[in-house]
């Protein structure tokens, strides 16, 4: 059990599902849980022994009902300490805090239980200090999955639940409208063809932004094309500052995608690699297939005046998302190589 909590760790990135956060162990449905569970494994201890008595049964459940409510408090009071701790690493303090609290705690209650006679164990101190913590280990690690992929499983229905939201309010940008009506007015006398061009770009790109059937999938043919309608508008208001590279050729075009999960990508690289500069730059689109991987890079130039630094939650926003489609299996990347910013988008190679 414990290993299924840290299957999903990696060592090079930032891994898409460990943004599972401890249960309130202070809140009443997760005390209230911790009380059955530790009823039921009173129960199924007394059936599992032969010959224990009710008043044997009633002293288990006693024993286990108060080592319960000491977990539970003590593991409340560490919460916001074990949550700083990095990915699953959180679950597994709590694991081993649960070993630490039930082995002097076993110790303590069969000293207890032999000194008053109440009754007669038929194990050694050390015995039933070892099973106890045989017990609390299987059963800690069952219990902590449990609530491992419960918080996994409301992270990606809130995703989900923003995720239309979220096209409204950070994948079309206001600033990015007003620039782009700008650039029509400039054209309908210039060049009345190109403003016609641009208008129609741009109703592609709110039709996907407020599309009825956002939570379907589209494809890599559409998202591709979508990115290239918004570049064309980028491309008028940036002229020649605005160089863009694409080698896209590897990836399958019937391949499907989250609707507008590239373009906030690609609008990110224009804002924050080409926008700020005089001189402006090249954006380079990658796609390539990798250890039964399809992987996308975006990469633009690192600006020599910095722009506006942006909250990080569009990255945020589509690592949630792919997490949400495609599982473990996928990943996002971001950071600078070799002078320039890059994006690594990596998706299965068979959704």
């Amino acid at each position: 059990m414990l290993l299924g909590i840290l299957s999903p760790m990696r060592d090079t990135s930032r891994p898409l599902t460990d943004n599972a956060p401890l249960p309130d162990f202070c809140s009443l449905p997760v005390i209230f849980a911790l009380l059955v569970i530790g009823a039921l494994t009173a129960t199924v201890v007394w059936l599992a022994a032969s010959g224990m008595s009710w008043s044997g049964y009633s002293l288990c459940v006693l024993f286990i009902e108060w080592l319960m409510l000491v977990l539970g408090l003590t593991l409340c009071k560490l919460r916001p300490w074990l949550q700083r701790l990095r990915g699953t690493l959180s679950y597994v303090g709590a694991w081993l805090w649960i070993l630490l609290i039930v082995a002097p705690a076993s110790a303590l209650a069969h000293w207890v239980t032999t000194s008053l006679r109440m009754e007669a164990l038929q194990t050694s101190n050390l015995a039933f200090v070892r099973d106890s913590v045989l017990i609390a280990a299987l059963l800690g690690a069952a219990v902590l999955r449990y609530f491992y992929v419960l918080a996994q499983w409301q992270a990606r229905l809130e995703a989900a639940s923003r995720a239309q939201v979220d096209a409204l309010q950070a994948r079309i940008r206001p600033h990015f409208l007003f620039n782009s009506m700008n650039t029509v007015a400039a054209l309908v006398r210039v060049d009345p063809d190109a403003a016609e061009r641009t208008v129609e770009d741009l109703s592609e790109l709110f039709r996907a932004a407020l599309g009825q059937h956002q939570s379907r999938d589209g494809t890599m043919a559409d998202e591709l094309a979508l990115v290239d309608r918004y570049l064309a508008i980028e491309q008028l208001r940036l002229g020649e500052r605005l160089q863009v590279r694409r080698e896209l050729d590897a990836l399958p075009a019937d391949y499907p995608l989250p609707r507008l999960l590239l373009q906030p990508l690609v609008e990110n690289a224009v804002r924050h690699g080409i926008q700020p500069s005089r001189e402006g730059g090249q954006i380079v689109l990658r796609g390539y297939r990798e250890n039964k991987s399809l992987v996308i890079d975006i990469e633009n130039p690192l600006a020599a005046t910095p722009s506006e630094p942006g909250t990080g939650h569009g990255l945020d926003n589509v690592r949630q998302r792919i997490a949400y489609r495609y599982g473990p299996r996928a990943r996002v990347d971001a950071g600078p190589r070799d002078g320039r910013f890059c994006v690594r988008v990596q998706l299965p190679e068979t959704p």
